[in-house]
């Protein structure tokens, strides 16, 4: 008894003095940072950190939405990546799950599954997408974004909530819970056609090998959790906190989900264990291969959780120690809300709203939060998976601190020592209202920069449009002009004229040949009959003289 305790002090001392290693430093954005907004994701691929999920559609200048987060010298400058040509439409998803996921075990590359989310024009998603890195240069950085079909028990379009990878036996799953969507079609009206619900407290087993899926009812969870934090390790996976609309509470809870994969059918378990957190929207970075750090997040209504804990997962048990917290600022410790991300090896991205005297009223300032000192080792190889998630309630309709107006991210490592690339600049846009692909083509046009999404299979991210030949010719969208997909893949095969629904009259006037006003013609006078004349008749002088002269 007496070594255990020893053994206990001695760990809770060390995580004490680690704690003296965390650093709080802030960064300025200064580039396209009205787009980190709150449930946006981060996504790290080697290293290199991506910011995906921004507010409202992809621009030209980044068709993917997806863009390289590059943090030097304490600025943070975003530059867009690419989408390699055998990839899916991806649309910019606001607190979706988000999870690593290796193919195999043989390799070394991991992939990402993102599940969920919302869109700009506040749907929500029940798709899966897989992301892979493709290639990385100095100049261009290369995604493949795959769409996976399930079957089964598919999950309901949702947000808040959280998926995790689980390994048993060789095999590896997926499991999704949690979240809010909207209620059913039935039960809506006008006044209430987004408000939204919790979630069954369904368990989902995602089967990316066959594409199936199947649910679970596990008697231990009672609610549908949103915006809590899920920490996995190899079969277990260990749910904190979340906040129940229902009741409006925070659960206390701590439940360990363990997940077996024998050749038959998979057996899930939970079970309720003591020492237990309240806190909804917290934020968990991976220090080393068994130790995390939380932070962030909110223990109440109207109240921030200005203190951090230390987690500690080994040989299937879970430990959480309360542990120093860091200086925070007085901008953060009086700010109504917060947000921040994960970044991984023990950073976390922390963001507060901007003063109302900025000149951009949706900046924000951020700041880098290190959880240990940058001597340790960050060669380790970090084998858990983290997901937190926060809530997405309008600003207007929360109560004070509400998880409205955060966003949490999941990544492994962090490091922004790379080749210097070209830098996205929101300022060097054109206005697309008026210029390509945002164009307003004709009176009824109904493409909207904010709201559009793909029509025809052909469509990646911009609207199809086609050329009309009249004057000196200007661009129409097809989907305006009503064109068959099966058309404007001929038109635009078929070295042809094309002219829009405004024009085409006017073009068939064009080519129909002008009418001719036919002048009247007067009739021929007959012509006179000649004479002749006659030899025998007397013939004046005169005349013959005039004749012969």
């Amino acid at each position: 008894m007496l070594l255990s305790c020893l053994f206990f002090f001695l760990r809770y001392q060390n995580m004490t003095q680690s704690a003296d290693a965390m650093s709080l430093q802030m960064v300025s954005a200064v580039s396209n940072s009205s787009l980190l907004q709150p449930g946006c994701s981060l996504l790290n691929f080697d290293g290199h950190v991506f910011f995906f999920g921004q507010k409202g559609w992809p621009k030209r200048s980044c068709p993917t939405g997806v863009f390289f987060l590059d943090i030097k010298q304490n600025e943070i400058k975003m530059k867009p990546v690419f989408f390699s040509k055998d990839s899916c439409y991806l649309p910019p998803l606001r607190y979706p799950a988000i999870c690593t996921f290796r193919g195999n075990e043989e390799s070394n590359k991991h992939q990402y599954v993102i599940h969920g989310g919302k869109t700009p024009n506040n749907d929500l998603s029940d798709k899966i997408y897989i992301m892979s890195l493709v290639s990385k240069t100095s100049k261009k950085t290369t995604f493949q974004c795959v769409e996976k079909d399930l079957g089964g028990d598919v999950p309901e379009a949702r947000y808040g909530h959280t998926i995790n990878v689980v390994h048993s036996r060789g095999k590896s799953m997926s499991v999704i819970f949690g979240g809010r969507s909207y209620i059913p079609l039935a039960q809506r009206t006008t006044e209430k056609w987004n408000s939204v619900v919790d979630c069954l407290p369904s368990v989902f087993l995602v089967d990316f090998e066959f594409g199936c899926c199947t649910s679970y009812i596990l008697p231990e969870l009672q609610d549908g959790l949103s915006f809590h934090v899920s920490v996995a390790r190899n079969d277990t996976i260990y749910i904190l906190g979340g906040h129940s609309l229902q009741n409006n509470t925070r659960s206390p809870s701590l439940y360990k989900l363990k997940v077996d994969l024998p050749l038959g059918s998979p057996a899930l378990t939970c079970s309720v264990l003591p020492g237990g957190i309240s806190v909804s929207s917290a934020i968990v970075t991976q220090t080393s291969d068994t130790e995390f750090v939380l932070v962030g997040g909110y223990q109440s209504d109207n109240q921030k959780r200005l203190v951090c804990n230390t987690i500690v997962l080994e040989d299937n048990k879970i430990e959480i120690v309360e542990r120093a917290s860091p200086d925070w600022t007085p901008d953060i410790k009086h700010c109504r809300m917060w947000f921040g991300c994960d970044m991984g090896k023990g950073s976390v991205l922390l963001g507060i709203p901007g003063a109302n005297k900025q000149l951009i009223s949706d900046a924000n300032y951020f700041y880098i939060l290190r959880c240990k000192g940058a001597e340790e080792d960050e060669g380790e190889e970090l084998t858990a998976q983290i997901c937190s998630q926060a809530s997405t309630e309008d600003q207007g309709d929360s109560t004070p601190f509400e998880d409205s107006e955060e966003f949490c991210f999941s990544a492994e490592a962090s490091s922004f020592d790379v080749d210097d690339i070209d830098t996205y600049n929101e300022d060097d846009e054109e206005d697309e209202s008026e210029t390509g692909y945002w164009i307003t083509c004709c009176a009824s046009c109904n493409i909207d920069i904010n709201t559009w999404v793909p029509f025809y299979s052909t469509e990646l991210n911009k609207p199809a449009m086609i050329l009309c030949s009249n004057g000196a010719g200007h661009w129409v969208h097809a989907q305006c002009m009503d064109l068959s997909e099966s058309m404007l893949l001929h038109l635009s095969e078929a070295n042809v004229k094309y002219f829009c629904n405004e024009h085409v009259d006017l073009n068939k006037g064009l080519q129909t040949p002008k009418k001719v006003m036919h002048l009247k013609k007067q009739p021929m006078k007959p012509l006179r009959k000649k004479k002749t004349m006659n030899l025998t008749t007397p013939v004046k002088k005169s005349f013959l003289r005039r004749l012969f002269e």
